[in-house]
């Protein structure tokens, strides 16, 4: 009898040890499954978040929904605020149930009553970046097919700057602001005050279905122009549930304080919306302001995208780091030695890296909290979410394919492109009226003819414990001395120098060499001064001879997008010229065993081959 009840310990004891993560794959399945069949169950009775959102103004009306400042909104106040909203673009006589607006707004609660408004009356909403400005301002408009365009009072000018163009298309501008300035511009602010707030017929938002787009959000545009992803009804409850997946609860307080118009912070709204707690909404990140603002509203849950991590652990040091009640970090793009830095300087706190793209159509999430890690492999997860790693040519700058024409799968620790099949659980929607770019994301004859896979365009490695890892986007990845130069893990090890801050690598052209040669751009420490001997034998202990910066430029600061992801295409066009560029620039000199000053001399006799590289 003991035998017989031991065995069954002891098996389970050895698989345990076998597969140390199986149970965790097992639970993180599950629940996508769960999510799934919640969705399907919304899909019946056609429950958007709008409905949800009404839901919990009835249970709980005099819940806080929103902190902002010294201003605390219930989720009443909300629904009124949003019904009247929704009135004014009624009202107006320009906007019609059915049209899409475009938000041109900053954080404020005013967005959310704005977004909330315009889904009352059956309307999509697409969110523009604060901080696109002429060309790419009407571009982004344009592309989103919007009839209306809301503008923050702070950014008229911006408007102004176009609205010659925007007139000429009979496009109805708004500004929230209580008197316009300018002709042809309708003000909103006082139309709002004196608007009814009784709610709006459900029957004016009767169109819409699952598939009907509820908004677009923009691709960060670090490679071009951006581009408006189309987030239906259906896809956004995928989006919201990732906080549900996260672990976040309806005892929490969310913090947000990256973008409403990027995915990521809207999903903190919706996210919170969903579980009925309340947001505490900052206008813009603080590297200085973020831990008061948490203590100060009691958070619990935290939103992180590219280096805010980073950010935070740059700050002097206090001896309340870590007094707060935060317990859980969301959000994807923090570096292995940030997340080690943190945790030990501020406590605690439970990190849920993610991997996704606004546009895509798969979620990746380090649920086992392994440092690095962005996601784990297993045949569950593959099995209802069909994705793989596959070989990619860097020279060609595309996939690898075997002589019956097929991709190849990346062998276990090999970097491999991350691609997922597209199908009707995995849909890829594309970007609005972009056919090309949207094609250009696909990928036919992947493993057998017909199927097709959303390129991700982002380079993975598995590890032997089936752990992911992110290894770099494929046009960042450049080849030098016939080797691939990952610029994420070059950044990541010559931010290890003392005197250096943040860098931003990247690939250029010098004459008379193939590939590209490595480049940095980098801001110091705060009252350190370029350590060149330094910061050369650092990449050369760290860093083998192909992936080490052969050229180093010094910012006072490095330039950004909205959701702090590092900026390259200018940089490459400019290259390392010293007539053009009137930042400080080094090149790396092997017999010095020093980063020398890059003189116009110097210059010259690297691009005509004296100095050989």
């Amino acid at each position: 009898m003991f035998i017989w009840i031991a065995c069954p310990a002891v098996v389970l004891l050895a698989l345990f040890f076998l597969f140390p993560y199986f149970l965790q794959d097992v639970h993180f399945v599950l629940s996508k499954l769960k999510t799934r069949r919640r969705l399907l169950k919304y899909m019946q009775t056609n429950y958007s978040i709008l409905d949800r959102f009404l839901d919990v103004v009835k249970t709980q009306p005099e819940k806080p929904f929103i902190h902002f400042r010294d201003e605390t909104f219930t989720y009443r106040e909300a629904d009124e605020l949003s019904n009247k909203a929704a009135r004014v673009f009624l009202q107006s006589g320009f906007v019609k149930v059915g049209d899409t607006v475009a938000l041109f707004v900053s954080n404020e609660p005013l967005f959310v009553w704005l977004w909330l408004g315009l889904a009352k009356i059956g309307c999509s909403a697409a969110f523009l970046n604060y901080n696109v400005r002429s060309k790419s301002l009407l571009h982004c408009f344009s592309c989103s097919g919007a009839s209306a365009l809301v503008a923050a009072a702070e950014l008229q000018d911006a408007v102004e700057e176009v609205l010659p163009s925007l007139l000429e298309q009979q496009v109805t501008v708004f500004i929230l602001s209580d008197k316009s300035r300018t002709a042809g511009v309708e003000s909103f602010k006082d139309k709002m005050s004196q608007a009814s707030s009784e709610p709006l017929p459900k029957h004016l938002r009767s169109h819409l279905s699952f598939q009907s787009p509820a908004v677009y959000i923009y691709t960060s545009g670090t490679t071009g122009l951006p581009k408006a992803a189309v987030i239906t009804y259906s896809k956004l409850w995928a989006l919201v549930w990732l906080l549900s997946l996260s672990g976040i609860n309806s005892k929490d307080v969310i913090y947000v304080c990256l973008p409403l118009y990027h995915s990521t912070g809207f999903v903190g709204i919706t996210g919170a919306i969903d579980q009925g707690i309340t947001v505490a909404l900052r206008s813009k990140f603080s590297a200085s302001q973020f831990w008061d603002d948490c203590r100060k509203y009691n958070v619990t849950v935290i939103q992180y995208i590219g280096e805010i991590m980073r950010y935070l652990c740059n700050t002097p040091k206090k001896v309340n780091d870590q007094s707060h009640q935060v317990r859980l970090a969301v959000g994807n793009g923090i570096r292995a030695d940030v997340w080690r830095e943190f945790v030990h300087r501020f406590g605690n706190v439970q990190i849920r890296e993610i991997y996704g793209a606004t546009e895509g159509n798969i979620i990746l999430m380090n649920y086992s909290g392994k440092i690095g890690a962005i996601g784990r492999d297993s045949f569950l997860h593959r099995h209802f979410h069909p994705y793989a790693l596959i070989k990619y040519d860097i020279v060609k700058g595309e996939p690898l394919r075997d002589s019956s024409g097929f991709c190849i799968e990346a062998a276990k620790g090999e970097p491999g492109l991350l691609v997922s099949e597209i199908s009707m659980r995995t849909p890829f929607l594309g970007y609005v009226r972009d056919l090309q770019q949207t094609e250009r994301k696909k990928l036919r004859d992947v493993f057998k003819k017909g199927d097709v896979y959303f390129n991700t365009g982002d380079l993975m490695c598995i590890d032997e414990d089936n752990f992911i890892y992110f290894q770099d986007r494929v046009g960042d990845t450049f080849r030098w001395k016939g080797e691939n130069v990952a610029t994420t893990e070059v950044a990541d090890v010559i931010t290890l120098a003392d005197c250096i801050k943040e860098a931003n690598v990247y690939g250029v052209k010098v004459p008379g060499q193939e590939g590209r040669a490595g480049m940095a751009a980098v801001a110091l420490r705060d009252g350190l001064n370029f350590d060149s001997a330094d910061v050369f034998k650092h990449v050369e202990n760290f860093l083998p001879a192909y992936a080490r910066p052969r050229f180093l430029r010094i910012q006072g600061s490095l330039d950004v997008t909205g959701t702090f992801k590092h900026l390259k295409v200018k940089l490459t066009e400019e290259g390392f010229n010293p007539n053009q560029i009137t930042d400080p620039l080094f090149f790396l000199d092997e017999k010095e065993k020093d980063y020398v000053p890059l003189t116009p001399d110097v210059f010259n006799s690297v691009t005509s081959g004296k100095i050989k590289i």
